[in-house]
């Protein structure tokens, strides 16, 4: 979450978080002050369009909350009276999941994306195949078939 009067690290927290999410009111700019963001424009040019990113980091200029989505610095733009609320909201939905399954999907996530395609798919196949091992798996897919809810043990312990 990121609100409107965060100041040096303002566009440097959405560019390292999972799902960075920001009001309208927000703007992030970089540091026009005679010292360049060399470490926290590796985050940004990492999340961001090269051309933005150039533009955020060459030039201090600050970007809109709506320049920050369209380029991707941020998953969602909400008003502000809404900004908390919304964060409980996907906070609530990661919490209803398997603290195991999660963990395991975000490392894999951050890892195919510096992966080639042929072998990101490699790699998602093992540890797809991994992940229906875990008990939690089995149990999210018993508690579908099944239509209730899911009850988690929150470990990697195999069946």
């Amino acid at each position: 979450m990121v609100w409107p009067r965060q100041r040096a690290v303002r566009w440097l927290l959405p560019a390292t978080s999972c799902w960075p999410q920001t009001s309208r009111l927000s703007r992030f700019p970089a540091l026009p002050f005679g010292l360049f963001c060399s470490t926290p424009g590796i985050a940004v040019a990492r999340c961001v369009p090269q051309k933005m990113s150039a533009y955020m980091l060459l030039t201090g200029n600050p970007i809109s909350a709506q320049e920050a989505l369209r380029s991707g610095l941020v998953s969602k733009v909400v008003p502000e009276d809404k900004l908390q609320e919304e964060t409980d909201h996907v906070v609530s939905a990661i919490k209803a999941k398997s603290k195991s399954v999660v963990a395991l999907g975000k490392k894999f996530f951050y890892r195919q994306i510096q992966l080639g395609i042929e072998d990101a798919y490699s790699e998602g196949e093992r540890v797809m195949l991994h992940n229906l091992q875990y008990r939690d798996s089995q149990e999210g897919i018993n508690a579908f078939a099944e239509k209730r809810k899911p009850h988690w043990e929150h470990s990697d312990q195999k069946v």
